[in-house]
């Protein structure tokens, strides 16, 4: 039985495709797609059409709750029914840029985890910026999972085989956790899974070709690290925990998959800390997709989404065999 790539390998699709184009499936759409950026006025109509926090429901195989945090907010939690025994946990943190954004939308993406991995899956909620800038939505994150490590037991969970994992902002915030884990050695990380994570504040001071950029553009990427950090990104003392890429040392990191579409804005950073990773002698897989913009993995009726979320599927059911 083929158990996929070896530790290291990076899947790259771009031969497959002219690399100046959109994928097929998304050509029509990024066409009429518009653009536009990030600000307060956006987010702050964003946060109010997000409305209260709802209970998760439950569904075939998959029993879910909402969970209170001591020490940071709520999480919503999805677990496997029948488990006689022991299972892997999936600390998933959701995107938004820092800014905005709920873990509620990625509740069928956790059951989905929860159904075909065998694990349970924890979505926190976290402190947003601006009100709340660095170190707050990593102190909540770092008290859930402290609070899924001690209570393990209790929740029918292998302390030792947690994966952390997030998309965009929240794939920061993963790699950051990671690191702080390892920092403190309070708690084993077993993987990260990392999707276009958002990993770099100094990105911000370099010219990139935007033209195929959608959903998340330069200025809204200032905006974000700016809100997030309370002052200006790329000073020399921003600190790894909230941009892992300033991390001076990637070593002693558990195994990572890192997956990115060529036209996201965060290619570059990402590929720079998987090359990282890889000279520090963590085993790394990337999954580069040509011609995809940042999300576009929400779009789960396209083939080339629901093959990317396959591929983390594959990625994390290796990791935790």
């Amino acid at each position: 039985m083929s158990h996929g790539p070896a530790a290291g390998e990076c899947i790259d699709h771009t031969g497959e495709y002219d690399m100046s184009t959109f994928h097929p499936e998304l050509a029509l759409l990024a066409r009429f797609l518009p653009r536009f950026s990030f600000g307060p006025r956006f987010v702050k109509v964003t946060r109010r059409l997000r409305g209260g926090m709802r209970a998760p429901r439950s569904t075939p195989g998959v029993r879910a709750s909402l969970r209170d945090i001591p020490g940071a907010q709520t999480a919503r939690v999805f677990v496997p029914e029948g488990a006689t025994r022991p299972m892997p946990a999936v600390l998933w943190i959701h995107g938004g840029g820092f800014i905005m954004g709920s873990p509620a939308p990625d509740d069928a993406m956790a059951a989905t985890f929860a159904r075909e991995l065998g694990v349970t899956v924890i979505a926190p909620s976290y402190r947003l910026a601006p009100e709340h800038p660095f170190p707050a939505a990593m102190d909540d994150l770092y008290a859930t999972l402290t609070w899924l490590h001690a209570n393990a037991e209790a929740l029918n969970v292998r302390a030792d085989r947690i994966v952390i994992a997030g998309a965009s902002a929240g794939g920061g915030l993963a790699a950051g956790l990671t690191l702080l884990a390892r920092d403190r050695k309070e708690i084993p990380v077993a993987f990260q899974l990392l999707v276009y994570p958002m990993l770099d504040d100094r990105t911000v001071n370099r010219t990139i070709d935007g033209a195929n950029h959608r959903i998340w553009s330069a200025e809204s990427n200032r905006f974000g690290w700016t809100s997030y950090l309370g002052r200006e990104p790329g000073a020399d003392d921003v600190p790894p925990y909230a941009a892992p890429a300033r991390a001076e040392s990637l070593a002693g990191l558990p195994p990572t998959w890192i997956g990115v579409g060529t036209f996201d804005l965060f290619h570059d950073e990402d590929i720079a800390y998987a090359e990282r990773l890889k000279a520090a002698g963590v085993p790394v897989e990337v999954e580069i997709i040509p011609g995809v913009f940042h999300g576009f993995d929400r779009l789960q009726h396209m083939n080339v989404a629901k093959a990317f979320r396959t591929s983390q599927v594959a990625a994390l059911r290796r990791a935790l065999a």
